[in-house]
């Protein structure tokens, strides 16, 4: 057997008995051993291939199945600029702590700087964004070793494969390939955390940290405060619209805290991270801290959930919550019915129960945290590791694949930025919400509205027919003008891949509705 086949062969033997189910595969030459060795184990029912021409693409729809499914998703592409094109999807991995493994064919190492086709240094590429990497030269390489490190984010094998590519023996060397379930982290301590009754507010960031639904809100159960969630979609107890009315100083000082408890990240709303910044002490708890963010400082920090007895609940601390909660909730109803706000709105609460969500960054994942009521019933998904909007809809078609119905909510830079993931032929139930105010929208919302040349750098106006580029993809589009257009369309069952486009009022429009509504908070 030559050593490409058997590099290749011993490394699919491998991650099949390391539990690994997924394998997206993007197109070429150098990474044949591996393509051709993929294909038997799934002709075996030991694998499922995804292929897919566009490594960029490619790496965020890994992405996506890998968080749905909560397991390793494995990465395969040829050498040269297809690596590179796999970084974006690595960073949010990483600071997501989702589990990818990049497989990166290569040519031998005694080619690399001689000029050698295809051939750069790729050995080391993702720099500290993976928990692990080697340049693997035969199969000699400890890869059990190497895998386990997937617990802590992504991980980056370079394979060095030598000519001949092609296997030379017709061995049936998967007749011993046994599936396993993927390893889990289990060795750590559990940490009691101690609270005096006070008026504090639990915070609870897009991801959740990794924590389950049911996790947090068992513990915020047991700590009773008021909860706070980027995702109002999966804590029906959250409080209402906290982003719009904590932007007003009067009522941030009015609802001041003695102490915030931050379950992950809060990357949405400045409103909600001034007022937690003004709390006399903050609680985080996150496992990122162990390993990415390092330099994040708390009064405390916990790595796990920890150990809380329960306490007695301040049903006058409530009240006040519950008092600003529901003045806001009195003005939703005058916001112009064709806006971005009430649209997102709509969606959120006209969604059926067991059904899956993706949100994009930028103002879809703002607007259903400003103005969605919160709700139980719905699995949200969204890139919030690094907050891009490339590969928003391979990362849902990713998530899609795991699911029997989901729906994706874009703005229209995020589908022209990712419309080549429309060229995956997977058979998936993918409802593609485009909201379209021709260009960044949420730069009109920001401090840069208005500035010389605004529209050329920051509005940045397209002026293409999205409905035109997706059904050019030979996609099932509709374009929606009205509210009865959008309710119709939202009652219908989720088949196979669809897009929505809804053409929206002026940017700036948006922003003024948005201004309009802070100016009635801030007089409360």
């Amino acid at each position: 057997m030559n050593s490409a086949t058997h590099l290749a062969r011993t490394l699919v033997l491998q991650m099949i008995s390391e539990g690994i189910r997924d394998f997206v595969l993007s197109p070429g030459s150098r990474n044949a051993p591996l393509s051709i060795a993929l294909y038997s184990a799934e002709a075996k029912g030991l694998i499922s291939l995804h292929v897919h021409i566009d490594e960029r693409s490619a790496a965020f729809f890994a992405l996506g199945i890998s968080k749905a499914s909560a397991r390793p998703v494995a990465l395969v592409c040829t050498s040269g600029t297809a690596v590179a094109n796999y970084h974006p999807a690595i960073l949010e991995a990483w600071h997501s702590q989702v589990p990818l493994l990049a497989l990166t064919a290569d040519r031998p190492a005694r080619l690399r700087q001689t000029g050698a086709n295809q051939t750069t240094l790729q050995a080391g590429i993702f720099i500290d964004a993976v928990s692990f990497s080697a340049d693997v030269e035969d199969a000699d390489f400890d890869f059990s070793s190497a895998l386990d490190f997937l617990r802590e984010g992504p991980v980056h094998l370079n394979l060095q494969f030598d000519e001949p590519l092609l296997p030379d023996d017709e061995s049936d060397w998967l007749v011993d390939a046994r599936p396993a379930l993927p390893k889990r982290r289990e060795d750590y301590v559990v940490e009691s955390l101690s609270l005096e009754p006070s008026r504090g507010v639990i915070v609870v960031g897009h991801d959740r940290a990794g924590f389950t639904v049911d996790e947090v809100t068992a513990f915020a159960k047991k700590v009773g405060w008021p909860l706070i969630a980027e995702d109002p979609l999966s804590f029906a107890q959250a409080v209402s619209h906290a982003s719009l009315f904590l932007g007003a100083d009067k009522v941030r000082n009015d609802l001041k805290p003695e102490c915030v408890i931050v379950i992950g990240r809060t990357t949405l709303s400045r409103s909600v991270n001034t007022f937690v910044k003004s709390s006399p002490s903050e609680i985080v708890i996150d496992p990122r801290i162990e390993n990415i963010d390092t330099k994040r400082v708390a009064d405390q920090i916990f790595l796990r959930m920890p150990l809380l007895d329960e306490m007695e609940v301040d049903h006058e601390w409530h009240s006040l919550w519950n008092l600003y909660s529901e003045k806001t909730e009195s003005l939703i109803p005058e916001i112009e019915s064709w806006s971005e706000a009430a649209i997102c709105r709509a969606i959120a609460s006209s969604l059926p129960q067991d059904s899956t969500l993706y949100l994009s960054s930028s103002r879809p994942i703002r607007d259903i945290e400003a103005f969605a009521s919160p709700r139980s019933g719905i699995e949200t998904f969204a890139n919030r590791g690094l907050a891009g909007i490339d590969g928003n809809i391979s990362c849902a078609l990713g998530i899609a694949s795991q699911r029997q119905s989901t729906t994706a909510l874009i703005g229209d830079l995020s589908f022209l930025h990712d419309h080549n993931g429309l060229l995956l032929t997977e058979d998936v139930a993918l409802r593609i919400i485009v909201l379209n105010n021709d260009g960044g929208g949420i730069f009109s919302t920001l401090p840069q509205s208005g500035v010389d040349g605004f529209e050329k750098i920051f509005g940045t106006p397209h002026g293409f027919d999205l409905a035109a580029i997706s059904k050019a993809l030979r996609i099932k589009t509709s374009t929606i003008t009205e509210q009865s257009e959008l309710a119709r369309e939202l009652a219908t069952t989720v088949s196979g891949v669809s897009v929505l486009v809804i053409e929206l009022p002026s940017r700036q429009t948006n922003a003024e509705i948005l201004l309009a509504l802070n100016g009635e908070i801030a007089s409360f």
